[in-house]
């Protein structure tokens, strides 16, 4: 009498679940981390500057557009509403960076303008926003 041997299988190691798994975390971690930026200015045309900064910090955004708009952290708001907005927030954090995103086209007296309101109001820190040489 004989008896028959039953022959196992290989094991395989399936690679199509696990690349359905890798390319679930690539795409889940490529959207959690464009949650976290922080951007709170709108996009305007900056000047260019040779020291100019990348690393962003909590702070407070006025952008001015060369249509004549005033936004503050991309609400817009004109020049006289200002003051109790950013005397609050300084209130909160007197050693807050306030960044002046202004567009190249924007006349330097309007500029002036609201860097004077900003330093008025006992701002400390205060930045005009630009881009590096070499960037478009």
């Amino acid at each position: 009498m004989q008896i028959s041997r039953r022959f196992s299988k290989k094991a395989r190691i399936e690679i199509v679940p696990m690349i359905d798994t890798i390319f679930f975390l690539l795409v889940f971690f490529m959207i959690a981390t464009l949650s976290m930026t922080k951007l709170q200015g709108l996009p305007v045309n900056l000047p260019r500057a040779a020291t100019a900064e990348r690393e962003i910090r909590e702070n407070i955004t006025l952008t001015l557009t060369k249509e004549g708009g005033l936004y503050y952290n991309k609400k817009e708001i004109p020049l006289a509403q200002l003051s109790p907005l950013l005397k609050s927030d300084l209130n909160e954090n007197p050693k807050i960076l306030v960044i002046i995103n202004a567009d190249t086209d924007v006349l330097h007296g309007r500029v002036v303008e609201v860097m004077d309101e900003v330093k008025a109001l006992g701002a400390s820190r205060l930045a005009i926003a630009t881009k590096a040489k070499g960037e478009r």
